[in-house]
């Protein structure tokens, strides 16, 4: 019924050119957020989403990653919900890598039909990784008797006040690698054929878009503006998909704000420190 109106009108006053709808999700990927610290995930990212399929006469929704990585749960969701609002809404998705799409960042950059990045983007990290901190000489140094009791006998797994214990680390790994092949299989059914012929694709290395392109992670080189002209026109516009805001200038579901919140203020602080050290090491893990 659209279509029939916009005929109607004369030529001269009609839009020229097709409207390519764009979301950017920027960031490392954990649940939870602060208005401190908006972290990208599927509550973070869903609006965004829902507005840019939405558009009904754009034939793609274009989406610009830039993400070390992190949860890989928040990762298969933000992927799930990319290809099923393609698939309801019969639409084709464009992926532009940034700086980087590793590891979950990946995970997400898999929903695109088409994946491009340019030539310097970081790309790959098909791999899965657990890391932290073990402190079984504090206590004693510093004369700290620890007491935690438990019903299940492994209720006390990879407690970093204890020395590490060998059934731990293997129940650990033996967790990695079956999400681990998770990962591989959505590689596999997303690039298909395109993937080289290389076994290094999936021991968690990553590398160039150049390089990319030729392990066949990614399609092409190139950023979205001129993507998009060279597809749809030189007359082709980019519509930045926006969220609203809060007061602190980023838009985080759940958080209010008003009398007797100093206190959730406070502990949202905290909980932001702790979300930026642990993304700062994300980003790191690439030199960026």
């Amino acid at each position: 019924m659209a279509g029939f109106w916009k005929r109607l009108v004369p030529k001269r006053f009609r839009k020229k050119g097709v409207t390519i709808p764009v979301v950017r999700l920027h960031g490392a990927i954990m649940a939870g957020g602060s208005q401190f610290k908006q972290t990208l995930n599927l509550a973070t990212v869903a609006p965004m989403l829902d507005k840019a399929f939405a558009h009904k006469e754009a034939p793609v929704v274009a989406i610009a990653i830039n993400s070390p990585g992190g949860s890989p749960v928040q990762s298969r969701l933000i992927f799930q919900r990319i290809r099923a609002l393609a698939e309801e809404k019969d639409k084709k998705v464009l992926m532009f890598i940034e700086d980087v799409a590793a590891s979950g960042g990946y995970m997400i950059a898999l929903a695109g039909d088409e994946i491009f990045a340019d030539p310097t983007s970081i790309v790959g990290s098909i791999g899965v990784v657990s890391g932290g901190f073990g402190f079984p000489e504090l206590l004693r140094k510093i004369g700290v008797e620890r007491r935690v009791y438990t019903a299940g006998e492994n209720k006390m797994i990879l407690d970093p006040f204890q020395p590490e214990k060998e059934g731990d680390i293997e129940y650990l790994k033996s967790l990695q690698l079956e999400i681990h092949k998770v990962f591989i299989d959505m590689v596999k059914m997303r690039r298909g054929e395109r993937l080289a012929d290389d076994a290094t694709i999936f021991s968690g290395l990553f590398w160039s878009g150049l390089r990319g392109l030729d392990l066949g992670l990614i399609d092409g080189l190139g950023e979205v503006r001129e993507v998009v002209k060279r597809r749809y026109g030189k007359d082709a516009k980019l519509e930045l998909i926006g969220s609203a805001r809060t007061l602190f200038g980023r838009r985080v579901p759940g958080v209010v704000f008003g009398e007797g919140k100093s206190a959730e203020i406070a502990a949202g602080a905290a909980t932001g420190l702790a979300a930026s050290l642990e993304e700062r090491a994300l980003w790191a893990r690439y030199g960026l």
